[in-house]
């Protein structure tokens, strides 16, 4: 039973990973998108609006962007009930993109307030936790994946430098066939 627990144990914490990368990875993108529109006035307004709201208010005002996350994960059920399943692993993807950016730059804005509620805070310390374990687990194989990608590397450049120039050899044959 243990056998089969380990892969599984080991994609739910690369899954986790996923997620975690995603989460930090997007805040400061979102950060600078944000930036770079000229809402100074707006940001400002809403930054104020968070400040004065109660722990649980502003649990709502966090609670939104997932809630348009769900909107946007329901839409990608339209094309796959059609059996178009590239087009919703599409949306899937988009949607997922812009949920993880827009929850994380909610969460952003609103964790020192939710961060007050020792419910909240227990399961923030918790979720953080688990992404620490997961990298626990994970990481040793994904540095042994990385120095193997490091190895691999120039022989697999080579074959494909090899490829393209085959590729190319054999359009211009084409080509000049005609």
């Amino acid at each position: 039973m243990r056998f089969v627990l380990k892969p599984f144990w080991f994609l739910l914490a690369l899954l986790f990973l996923l997620e975690a990368w995603l989460w930090d990875h997007l805040v400061p993108a979102i950060r600078w998108i944000v930036d770079s529109v000229p809402w100074q006035t707006l940001k400002a307004r809403l930054a104020a609006a968070i400040e004065h709201l109660s722990p649980p208010a502003t649990l709502v005002v966090f609670l939104i962007p997932a809630a348009v996350y769900f909107g946007l994960e329901l839409i990608a059920l339209w094309p796959l009930a059609y059996g178009r399943w590239l087009l919703a692993l599409i949306v899937l993807g988009v949607a997922k993109v812009i949920g993880a950016a827009i929850t994380a730059f909610a969460f952003d804005v609103t964790r020192p307030k939710l961060l007050q509620m020792a419910w909240f805070r227990r399961g923030y310390d918790i979720i953080i936790g688990w992404r620490d374990a997961a990298h626990r687990l994970a990481d040793p194989y994904l540095t042994e994946m990385r120095s193997w990608v490091r190895q691999i590397r120039p022989a697999a450049r080579s074959r494909f430098a090899r490829f393209v120039q085959r590729l190319r050899r054999r359009a211009q044959a084409a080509v000049s066939r005609r």
